[in-house]
């Protein structure tokens, strides 16, 4: 009996199995879509390589892929399907739409930034920087980074609508597989490095999942999530056998999520990765672990009448590891002097905020954590971006390590991109007038409601120490800033030329910051977007 769930479709009748596939169709349009432009922008690189200059090239293949990403993301949100699709392995709900369109908007955005980035390299006339000897290039990146992105979105997607732990892990590994390629892209050697890590970490988290999920299967006799048998069957084990069977298959997640303890890739992979391809990788997996979690942890039972286990047995664990990613993120941020190693701690930091409503348990908490997805996208894209520009105009060549000493002074060179940058910081520390302080607020009362529930002193203390840390992150946050406008510019330069940024640019990154102070002043429209039926 307990095998019954999982064999359901092999017990239909064929015409009920077809009838299924063709009615699932229709919800899976964003996701076919998305498989045949991979396709077609591979094979449209191979021809126009061959048939067109280069600089051509990329601004067809840039147009094309923001084409495909918007055409998929529109798709998402005003497709009326809604339900399971093909025999629960995919459940498409508002939540997963959201997160959809959050990983959409997120990859157009970084397409758009890193083709803007280098207007005069595909002119011919490159940007030029003196260090030592020699006069260094800034390339744009490689061709295939287009059709891998539109890869990794779609298995990001896939991800969001995952209700069984087989589509669950199949997703993962795509989105695990382009970002180990999008990550050693480039020729350089810290990127393979970089590659490699990310690589290995990947390989080992991705094993103790699939233990978890072979322990969940023993247990419970499916894969799907959404089966009444497997909260039914996993409410009868022991609440310490279900909590490790959950935790390890959570492994993946908290590797997507850059969550403790699987987070040490995350500095290495960053500083490897280009600017446009490490914006991404802070937001998109992110958005789309953390919905998944949420699902793996509701498959548990709420309560029960019986005694039972239910997902409170997870709260303390969870909390622990929330706790222990925003000390580890903070602190290590503390200590960094590159400014990529400085943003990835930051979101290693970030990923046990994310987990603050997560482990609430709560429909307050789940809610929070989407909204903090939701404006996290905002506040990591316009860092990264504000960062590298601030970077160009002091001369500072890609191939080189970003020390935030070079920021030195270019609050008066460069006041809008400074202004831009401090507010970004802001909101990232979670002070007011941003949106950040909004997303704390929410995540940290749906935490002490739980508290007040339950009374688990783990609760307490990653209350308290949650919001010390929100603070004690205001000193790394506003290094920056200080440098900016407290530091004068170094009296010996040897940037060869004055670098002139593309306006274009420049108001794409500082956009961004716009809806850090909006959506402080009307949350109700991101919250709308959440809870609209």
């Amino acid at each position: 009996m307990l095998h019954h769930s999982l064999f359901i479709i092999c017990n239909l009748p064929l015409t009920d199995q077809l009838t299924d596939i063709l009615s699932s169709l229709r919800g899976f349009g964003p996701e076919i879509w998305l498989s045949v432009s991979f396709c077609l922008l591979l094979i449209a690189e191979l021809i126009f390589v061959r048939v067109m200059p280069l600089p051509k090239t990329r601004r067809y293949l840039a147009g094309l892929s923001v084409l495909v990403l918007l055409v998929a993301g529109l798709w998402a949100v005003y497709m009326p399907t809604r339900g399971f699709l093909f025999t629960n392995l995919l459940f498409v709900d508002n939540q997963a739409i959201f997160i959809q369109a959050i990983v959409a908007l997120g990859a157009i955005l970084v397409v758009l930034y890193e083709f803007l980035s280098f207007p005069q390299a595909e002119t011919g006339q490159l940007l030029q920087v003196r260090r030592g000897v020699g006069v260094i290039r800034q390339p744009g990146l490689p061709f295939e980074w287009y059709s891998l992105l539109v890869a990794m979105t779609l298995g990001l997607f896939l991800m969001a609508m995952s209700v069984n732990m087989l589509s669950i892990y199949l997703s993962i590994e795509l989105v695990s597989i382009c970002s180990y390629l999008l990550t050693a892209l480039t020729t350089s050697r810290k990127a393979s490095e970089g590659g490699i890590k990310y690589l290995l970490f990947g390989a080992v988290s991705s094993a103790i999942m699939l233990y978890g999920m072979s322990l969940l299967y023993g247990m419970t006799g499916t894969l799907d999530l959404t089966a009444d048998a497997f909260g039914a069957e996993l409410a009868r084990q022991e609440g310490s056998v279900v909590a490790v069977a959950m935790l390890l298959t959570a492994a993946g997640l908290l590797f997507k999520l850059a969550g403790v303890p699987f987070h040490i890739w995350t500095p290495d992979a960053y500083e490897a990765a280009p600017i446009p391809v490490a914006a991404f990788f802070s937001v998109g997996p992110k958005a789309a672990a953390v919905l998944v979690l949420m699902r793996v942890i509701t498959a548990l039972p709420a309560e029960s009448g019986t005694g039972g286990t239910t997902a409170a047995v997870l709260q303390t664990p969870l909390a622990v590891l929330a706790l222990a990613g925003i000390l580890i993120g903070n602190l290590s941020a503390l200590r960094q002097t590159e400014a990529k190693r400085l943003l990835a701690y930051s979101t290693i930091a970030h990923a046990g905020f994310l987990l603050v409503g997560v482990v609430a348990l709560n429909n307050a908490g789940f809610e929070a954590g989407l909204f903090y997805v939701g404006t996290y996208l905002f506040m990591s894209l316009a860092a990264f971006f504000l960062v590298d520009l601030l970077a160009r105009s002091a001369g500072v060549p890609q191939n080189e390590p970003l020390t935030i000493h070079n920021f030195a002074g270019l609050g008066a060179k460069q006041p809008l991109l400074a202004i831009a940058l401090t507010v970004v910081m802001l909101g990232l520390t979670g002070l007011p007038p941003t949106v950040g302080f909004t997303a704390k607020l929410l995540a940290f009362s749906a935490l002490y409601e739980a508290y007040q529930q339950t009374g688990d002193a783990w609760l307490l203390a990653l209350f308290a120490l949650g919001l010390l840390n929100a603070l004690i992150s205001l000193v790394y946050y506003l290094k920056i800033p200080f440098l900016l406008f407290f530091r004068p510019i170094p009296t010996q330069t040897d940037v060869l030329a004055p670098v002139v940024l593309p306006k274009a640019l420049v108001w794409l990154a500082v956009s961004l910051t716009l809806p850090v102070v909006l959506l402080f002043l009307k949350p109700d429209l991101l919250l709308y977007f959440i809870d609209r039926q």
